[in-house]
């Protein structure tokens, strides 16, 4: 058996810039442990919004665990597995843009 992994290895990083002058950033994370909070080993941020305002995030914030926000509402995520937080994240940005007027 290998050693145990010593500290969190970057597995997505990845910024789109879209032409309404909205941001998406996915930051995704190994962890040798759980983030307090957390019952898997990783850590993420998926952001998207616009200067001065975060539309939809998605993160497992040290001590408050999976959780998302849309604008200021702020709720529980069950994390099940990358490819579905990675789903429903974009679902949440697919459908804001739509509502807010900007398909692409």
């Amino acid at each position: 058996m290998g050693r145990a992994m010593a500290k969190a290895v970057l597995l997505l990083h990845r910024r789109r810039y879209y032409d309404d002058g909205a941001i998406s950033e996915l930051k995704l994370w190994l962890l040798p442990k759980p983030v307090p909070g957390s019952a898997h080993r990783f850590k993420y941020s998926l952001f998207y919004g616009y200067p001065g305002r975060r539309a939809v995030a998605y993160d497992n914030e040290r001590g408050k665990g999976d959780h998302r926000h849309l604008d200021a509402m702020e709720t529980p995520y069950i994390f099940q597995s990358l490819d579905k937080l990675l789903v429903d994240f974009q679902a949440d940005v697919d459908a804001l843009r739509a509502k807010e007027g900007n398909n692409d």
